[in-house]
């Protein structure tokens, strides 16, 4: 018997569910709501389209195979009605109606139903401050505001822009503006670094790093408190409590908010952030109504809690299992796990699972293995140094999370891929010790990245390795009166050692090569703890083994090694 189903919302979740439906009951009359007159487009691929890789907005609402997805496609090649420029205004659930409004005429009906879906998305949030409404203020709400953007960029209207919000979209909005356009852009996050909750601290400061390579400035845990003005209402600076920085554009990029106001109008259960409660099979707590995409709420397989992930890609993924269980195919959708990708120029940062500073919150018996490998195998030309850091709890030795940050090629994304399937299963550091990586030497080193983490991670379990956090190593470089009984025992090249040696002194600074700790290690004092600092960490675990072996159990390991220092970048670095 032929059904009606209704699904508000068409730019990603709501067109996958329409045509995967489509072909599961051809005989059904599925319709698709929209407020906008610009559907089924690729969200996430907005700083693309402004800085120049993707040429035409079309691009992002077309298929692989060059059919713009508007409504005559979705009617002619789909099969499935599709209302623009339509906004629904409520839902009857005892009738099983949705009242619409034609946005153009005004005119307003009913809409019946016999399931109904809600792909509602997110709305952008808007900071509560003077001059926010000013001309030349945009959100990245929608491919409108970002064809508007790159309107007034193309036109020349645009010399200096601050991007407010130091998450992956202002991130890749400040990127975009400076790389192609060479708009003079800064940064600003309220936070104390970039990507906060997403990445530790010492990725975020590589980032961080890079950027101002990048000639961005950043300015962390410093916030707006004003967008000011000309007489004509035009955008012309922003101020902070510690500068005023010139601008003609302004984009704010301090996250979204799932649209629900429908769902709680209507008495479906709602979080009270704003997430709608759904089961595993993504339906609300009506058993006819389905939700899915940005307007939900997830569960994070990692802590058990409800989340917010709003992706284009998992909103892809719930539609598929909408229309399945609409279909009567069961099909569910267990949760996230969080993972996350992202460009900066020539570098990538990408994570799955929780952060460290997450799973201390969430009461984890939490720890983490820093590594910086060589992304291939050594001796292949183009090796390059990518860093990755493993989260995990030492009672239970189960995974929490990875981070990785490298150059801009796959070797960060295949880890991060592999280690979210494996996460979202429960799964151990001798998992991960024993995963399966394809290798050849163009594209990983024998002992792949993601193995060599988990073994840092065992022998820390173990009680084999002895580490010290980036964090209170580089604020004792800074400051070496917080503690008075470390030294640095630096076993790289002499070549690498020495500008180190006859900046700070053997007092702070000894130098002994690795090869020769062990016919000289009578040299290395007893009553310091030594700091073993070589280029990854390697290294260093070794000596640390080896001078454990002989007695001297005063040393530390500096995971990651001046691989990381390099890239976090510090001051005190001999230039």
């Amino acid at each position: 018997m032929s059904k009606k189903i209704v699904i508000i919302g068409g730019v990603a979740a709501g067109p996958k569910a329409a045509c995967r439906l489509k072909r599961l009951q051809p005989d059904w009359d599925i319709t698709v709501i929209d407020q906008d007159n610009l559907i089924s487009y690729g969200g996430c691929g907005i700083p693309y389209y402004v800085c120049g890789d993707v040429s035409d907005e079309q691009e992002l609402r077309s298929t692989s195979f060059h059919m713009l997805r508007d409504e005559s496609f979705f009617a002619n090649a789909k099969g499935v009605t599709v209302m623009t420029r339509t906004r629904a205004l409520g839902i009857d659930r005892r009738a099983r109606t949705v009242r619409i409004e034609n946005l153009d005429s005004g005119e307003k009906s009913d809409i019946a139903y016999d399931k109904l879906m809600l792909s509602t998305g997110a709305q952008p949030f808007v900071l509560p401050i003077p001059g926010a409404d000013l001309d030349g203020v945009f959100t990245i709400s929608d491919l409108h505001k970002a064809i508007e953007i790159k309107e007034r960029i193309a036109h020349g209207r645009v010399g200096k822009a601050v991007v407010i919000g130091g998450g992956a979209i202002g991130v890749e909005m400040a990127e975009a503006l400076t790389d192609l356009w060479g708009i003079e852009t800064t940064l600003l996050e309220f936070m104390p670094q970039l990507l906060p909750r997403i990445v530790d601290w010492p990725f975020a400061a590589m980032l961080k790093a890079h950027l101002e390579e990048k000639n961005i400035p950043v300015h962390t845990d410093e916030s707006a408190t004003e967008i000011v003005g000309n007489d004509d209402g035009v955008v012309v600076a922003v101020k902070t409590a510690r500068r005023t920085i010139d601008a003609d554009m302004v984009i704010m990029a301090v996250g979204v908010r799932p649209r629900s106001e429908l769902a709680a109008e209507a008495g479906l259960l709602v979080e009270p952030w704003g997430g709608i409660v759904v089961n595993h099979r993504l339906q609300t707590s009506d058993p006819d109504i389905y939700a899915a995409g940005d307007c939900i709420a997830s569960t994070n397989l990692v802590t058990g809690k409800k989340t917010f992930a709003p992706l284009g890609s998992l909103a892809n993924r719930e539609g598929r299992i909408v229309a399945d269980n609409m279909a009567g195919r069961v099909s569910t959708f267990n949760g996230v796990v969080g993972s996350f990708i992202m460009k900066a120029f020539d570098r990538c940062i990408g994570a799955t699972g929780i952060s460290y500073e997450t799973a201390v919150a969430e009461g984890f018996d939490a720890d983490y293995a820093l590594t910086a490998p060589s992304d291939r195998a050594h001796f292949f030309p183009g090796e390059a140094i990518v860093v990755f850091q493993m989260v995990f709890d030492r009672g239970t030795r189960k995974v929490l999370g990875l981070q990785g940050f490298g150059v801009m090629n796959d070797s960060v994304s295949v880890r991060i891929d592999t280690a979210a399937a494996l996460i979202a299963r429960g799964a151990t550091i001798d998992d991960f010790a024993t995963v399966e990586m394809a290798y050849a030497p163009p594209f990983s080193a024998a002992i792949d990245s993601l193995n060599a983490v988990a073994f840092v991670a065992d022998n820390l379990c173990a009680g084999l390795l002895h580490k010290v956090g980036m964090d209170r190593f580089l604020a004792w470089m800074d400051d070496s009166s917080r503690e008075q009984d470390w030294v640095v025992l630096d076993i790289r090249h002499p070549k690498e050692t020495a500008p180190f040696v006859e900046k700070f002194g053997r007092d702070k600074w000894v130098a002994v090569p690795y090869p020769e700790i062990r016919s000289r290690y009578q040299e290395l004092p007893d009553d310091k703890t030594m700091i073993i600092l070589c280029d990854a960490g390697t290294r260093s675990f070794e000596v640390q083994v080896f001078l454990r072996h002989i007695g001297k159990k005063n040393t530390l390991v500096l995971s990651g090694g001046f691989n990381v220092i390099r890239r976090i970048g510090a001051d005190w670095l001999p230039r």
